[in-house]
């Protein structure tokens, strides 16, 4: 079950954490992973590790908010049997503390970089007689969270995004699906703990890891599985559909 052998899988953002999980377990699976990233180290490495375990993987150097990048770099592969829309920034702060240059930076790299990946991945699939397309939200689309207005705001426009792009495409065979991750232990909580509370770096790890009903955060492997499961031929009959990962944070604290 679950075989992705003789598959193209396109991961944005896969150089680290959850990307980086997702590229890996896909290419155990079989999947050829094409691994695109605005850190071109951090994409080489995560491909490198996947050749050594005798997978197959290709890096790419791309900024996804720049259409004609991202529409050079798909003509480049040639070929999207699976898409799966994971690059994305965060940012800190509410409404009226947020900055436009700020605000505008999310946008363009969540939201704006989510669009020009179905921009030219769409029409591979739609050659190709159908495809599969994994957009990666956010608890945030679905619950209020503190000074995460950016944020929030970017997500929730995957999430409809993800229902507009199922509902388009149903006759082109093309599936869009979306998963909604909470808190995942990635290097990128390491990396804001370490930033902004230098001094109390436990104390506020195990914080942020009660803050969910399960009382820990999730593991990149654990996302990566879900989203095995969405974008294999076992997924066949879901589309149009979030699948919120998160320790129970939505329906039991809210």
């Amino acid at each position: 079950m679950f075989s992705l052998k003789n598959k193209s899988a396109i991961i944005t953002g896969g150089g680290s954490g959850i990307g980086k999980a997702i590229a890996m377990l896909f290419a155990r699976q079989g999947a050829a992973v094409h691994i695109i990233e605005m850190d071109s180290e951090a994409a080489s490495a995560t491909a490198a590790e996947i050749k050594s375990a005798h997978g197959t993987a290709f890096s790419y150097s791309c900024d996804v908010s720049k259409q004609q990048q991202v529409v050079d770099t798909f003509n480049l592969i040639a070929q999207a049997d699976i898409l799966v829309n994971n690059a994305g920034i965060a940012h800190i702060g509410s409404a009226d503390t947020t900055q436009e240059a700020d605000f505008d930076r999310v946008m363009n790299v969540n939201v704006k970089g989510a669009y020009n990946c179905l921009f030219a991945a769409i029409p591979l699939m739609k050659a190709k007689g159908g495809g599969v397309i994994l957009n990666t939200a956010s608890i945030a689309a679905s619950v209020g969270l503190v000074d995460r207005f950016a944020y929030s705001t970017s997500k929730g426009a995957i999430f409809a995004m993800t229902l507009s792009v199922a509902r388009d495409y149903l006759h082109d065979h093309i599936r869009c699906n979306s998963i909604s991750p909470a808190r995942i232990h990635t290097p990128f909580v390491d990396g804001f703990i370490a930033k902004n509370y230098p001094d109390n770096q436990q104390e506020i790890f195990d914080k942020l890891s009660k803050s969910q009903p399960i009382g820990r955060m999730g593991k990149p492997e654990e996302v990566a599985a879900l989203a095995l499961y969405l974008c294999s031929d076992e997924a066949g009959f879901i589309t149009g559909c979030d699948y919120p990962i998160d320790g129970g944070f939505i329906k039991i604290n809210t």
